[in-house]
């Protein structure tokens, strides 16, 4: 089938992108209704994989597996949190962005881009022509997106289980996977999009190794910005006052799956340097609670 727009789609999948965030943006201004934002974010990538897949429509074994891949990711989080916001209320996130439209605006041009730029191993792999026998690579890679899925949907699975015990109602959640690491959604996360990126290396020639771009976007956006950051600011300010949420911090790695015990008696300057305990995702904890 005929190219569309440019060889590797990267002008298609950014209109469609933008027309669909676009979409959702105005539901969301108009209805004040911001409940779908999440889905409207997981459900992009699906459409990018399929979109780029049947158009180019030469169906390369890694083609149809990377696509599957981001299809299997993006509608499981995207239902799971439709459900889980649809069940706990309003998304706290927009509190300051309902009545402004232009904090709103930005939010929504955000995840177009995040989506865009994060999809660009698949949405290349899709678009070329090149189709080397499998390697090692490709093995590698898949077997990361499936440790990063399974660490990220067992993260959310026990968290929304610990919040709906009315016993763990104003508690931080400490139990399975989140005893050894305080994100591991995030580390899922990052984890299963490097796999794609890797599963992407035996296709890419000359300037296709920029989709590398792709998880280094998402990884500094959850390390610095709409991620770790906001909920370490929001547990910190809720929690900081009670020794036993510090002692949890102080024990606990940010990201990296870690037992405690190893952890805690890490030095500062390793944990700063490898395991991205930055000093800012304390900074609202009282002080005598920074010990370490």
């Amino acid at each position: 089938m005929a190219t569309v727009l440019d060889s590797r789609f990267l002008a298609l999948t950014a209109i469609v992108t933008i027309g669909y965030q676009l979409l959702f943006f105005i539901v969301t201004a108009l209805l004040k209704f911001d409940k779908v934002t999440d889905f409207a974010g997981s459900t992009n990538f699906v459409i990018i994989a399929v979109l780029t897949l049947v158009l180019k429509g030469s169906w390369h074994f890694r083609q149809v597996v990377l696509s599957f891949l981001v299809v299997a990711w993006g509608l499981r989080l995207g239902f799971f949190l439709l459900m889980r916001i649809l069940q706990w209320g309003e998304d706290r996130r927009f509190d300051e962005m309902r009545s402004n439209l232009g904090k709103l605006a930005v939010f929504w041009i955000f995840q177009a881009v995040w989506v865009w730029t994060v999809s660009l191993p698949v949405t290349v792999v899709n678009g070329s022509n090149n189709n080397p026998p499998l390697q090692a690579a490709d093995v590698i890679g898949w077997i990361m997106w499936l440790v990063g899925v399974v660490f990220e949907a067992t993260a959310d699975q026990q968290k929304l289980t610990f919040k709906n015990n009315p016993e763990n109602r104003g508690k931080w959640c400490n139990v399975g996977l989140w005893k050894v690491t305080r994100h591991p959604n995030y580390f899922g996360e990052i984890f299963l999009w490097w796999g794609i990126f890797v599963a992407s290396t035996p296709v890419l020639e000359g300037g296709e190794w920029l989709v590398i771009l792709g998880p280094i976007f998402l990884t500094l956006l959850l390390l610095f910005v709409s991620g770790i950051p906001l909920l370490e600011e929001s547990a910190d300010k809720k929690f900081g006052n009670v020794t036993e949420y510090v002692q949890y911090k102080r024990k606990t790695s940010p990201l990296i799956p870690l037992p405690t015990a190893i952890y805690a008696n890490l030095p500062s300057w390793f944990k700063k340097i490898f395991l991205f305990e930055f000093p800012f995702y304390s900074r609202n904890l009282p002080r005598d609670g920074l010990n370490w």
